[in-house]
């Protein structure tokens, strides 16, 4: 049996808040564990007077020592999770700048955290599992090329996908909405196989990912079962041929979103989640549909308006359903009210999430939300650079599953 990953945690307010026993569940489920680094307690002044951040709190000068200690090289962790409350601006800075200052000087995976009272184990989940993948399987995680013929299936909240490739070429793909989860699947693993010209028993490996990637892994006996976060980042880069060096990946799902930044196709700062719907898929599924259009119809409407003619606020669903009647009562143009809810969106995201990574160059958009050119172009916008849409976008879970999956069969798993 394989030793537990060693996450160290540096936080602010877990203990008090009721939240620490909800994240050492998390790890324990997929066999991490918490610790917090030991630190001198001449350390902790020297650290954080050296660091430079002016702080009032005992707990955030601690997190400050706890980081040099780990990228000093004076305490050994296999990844590090930071956390702190979301209602502190102060803690915000902090996690901010450790989450910068761990990434670059260190090869340690990290991913932050805002909690709130209400965090569970559950909310926690995803990103601990994305914790320990990249700690235990980085050499997976470095396969640039795809071999033998491999299944992904990735059961998504919104959609469900599958892919198969064969020596490093996709030659089948189905793509349905979910909604039986297992039925889903076995819908577009039929699809997929109908275009590959193949039969399921000339699969040598499998991969699955998503929320139903356990359901479906295990009716399919699956070889590979893992976190979308690590899949997806390994789809991006490869669909975008770029694996060496940097790139940020942003995923704007139906329920929720990643960013990611990646290094030689290894994820290394990430982030998942947001504040409601309104900066997600589904705020633009709602959009469409009021505006009598197809998803499909969406981006290419946006394209055509001007979205400062009309006042949005999709921060929350609520709010944003709110704009979006009053700007169609109101006699705006359906296409201008298009762009509004695509510029929205983006900016959620923006404000919420993409402060959380390390931006760097190139940026790739993939999942469906990716092929609605508005949303694109507004993202292209806010972030001042080209957004790169690789072909498949839409099929990137699937795509990263069915070459990870590849590294089985040369294990005979």
């Amino acid at each position: 049996m394989s030793q537990p990953v060693r996450i160290a945690q540096l936080s602010c307010g877990a203990e008090y808040s009721g939240v620490q026993k909800e994240i050492e569940e998390a790890a324990h489920a997929v066999d991490a564990e918490i610790f917090f680094p030991d630190i001198k307690l001449a350390d902790i002044k020297k650290s954080f007077t050296e660091f430079g951040l002016e702080v009032q709190s005992a707990d955030l000068k601690l997190a400050i020592a706890r980081a040099r200690a780990l990228v000093d090289g004076q305490v050994e962790a296999d990844a590090v999770f930071i956390a702190t409350c979301f209602r502190c601006a102060e803690a915000a800075i902090v996690r901010n700048e450790l989450r910068r200052y761990i990434h670059e000087n260190s090869h340690l995976p990290v991913v932050s955290y805002s909690f709130t009272e209400r965090t569970t184990s559950g909310t926690l989940l995803t990103r601990m599992e994305a914790l320990t993948t990249i700690a235990r399987r980085r050499a997976l995680l470095a396969r640039e090329r795809q071999e033998g013929i491999t299944l992904g299936l990735d059961s998504g909240s919104a959609t469900t996908k599958a892919v198969i490739m064969k020596d490093n070429k996709i030659i089948g793909t189905g793509w349905r909405p979910t909604t039986e989860v297992q039925k889903s699947a076995d819908d577009v693993v039929a699809l997929a196989l109908e275009e590959a010209g193949i039969k399921m028993d000339e699969i040598q490996a499998i991969g699955c990912t998503g929320y139903g990637r356990f359901l479906i892994g295990n009716s399919f006996k699956a070889d590979l079962v893992q976190e979308e976060l690590t899949v997806n980042s390994k789809g991006a880069v490869y669909l975008a041929d770029r694996q060496h060096g940097f790139a940020t990946v942003i995923d704007i799902g139906g329920m929720d979103n990643k960013a990611i930044t990646v290094q030689d196709g290894i994820p290394g700062v990430f982030t998942m989640g947001g504040i409601c719907a309104g900066a997600s898929g589904r705020f633009l599924e709602m959009t469409a549909k009021r505006l009598g259009v197809e998803i499909t119809e969406l981006g290419p409407l946006a394209m055509k308006g001007f979205g400062e003619k009309v006042p949005m606020n999709s921060y929350c669903i609520v709010f944003g359903t709110q704009s979006l009647v009053n700007a169609l009562a109101t006699g705006s143009r359906p296409e201008d009210v298009a762009a509004a809810a695509c510029h929205s969106v983006a900016e959620q995201v923006f404000e919420q999430q993409l402060q959380e990574v390390d931006i760097r160059e190139p940026v790739i958009m993939v999942g469906g939300t990716s092929l609605i050119e508005g949303l694109v172009h507004a993202m292209g916008e806010l972030l001042q650079t080209e957004v790169l849409v690789p072909k498949y976008s839409q099929y990137i879970g699937a795509v990263g599953s069915a070459l990870l999956a590849s590294g089985f069969i040369e294990k005979g798993a």
